[in-house]
């Protein structure tokens, strides 16, 4: 049996985003990629695929008092695996993935770089167990800053 996946192996400070003004998911999308690439994580498309994906397979979440999404793209684009963080100021809305007709402000973004078919679902297996403790997540949303997300994160051992 292999070691659960966890979300603290994967989240680094440079792609936790903390008090940010994303208008639109593109916006946010368009952040994340660029940080990304400049770190030697992802191939120049990953921007284009992530958009893409979103479009036809969108993945916000409402929960019973916020919204998350937790968009994701191609392995193949991902050089080296990586969630990135994203709280923003006000709630960027995406489609819903259980109906592409309704939107759900998200208020946290969980943007996946996984290139391992494996990881992915272990990944939004872990992700879903976070999604179910609004505490820890208003938690990360009052972060003030991305370290204060990497304590949240390893003292909940997620």
């Amino acid at each position: 049996m292999t070691a659960s996946i966890k979300l603290a192996n994967y989240i680094s400070e440079p792609l936790i985003f903390v008090h940010k003004t994303y208008r639109t998911s593109d916006d946010l999308f368009e952040g994340v990629s660029k940080q990304a690439f400049q770190l030697g994580k992802v191939r120049d498309d990953f921007l284009a695929r992530v958009k893409e994906r979103e479009a036809t397979f969108p993945t916000g979440i409402q929960l019973e008092n916020l919204g998350v999404a937790i968009p994701h793209t191609d392995a193949e684009c991902v050089l080296e695996e990586f969630v990135a963080v994203v709280v923003n100021q006000e709630p960027v809305e995406f489609k819903s993935m259980e109906d592409m007709n309704q939107s759900v402000p998200a208020s946290i973004v969980f943007v996946l770089g996984l290139n391992q078919a494996h990881a992915q679902l272990e990944m939004l297996q872990s992700l879903m167990g976070l999604l179910q403790n609004e505490a820890i997540l208003k938690d990360i949303i009052a972060a003030t800053s991305s370290q204060d997300v990497l304590t949240i994160v390893n003292k909940n051992n997620l």
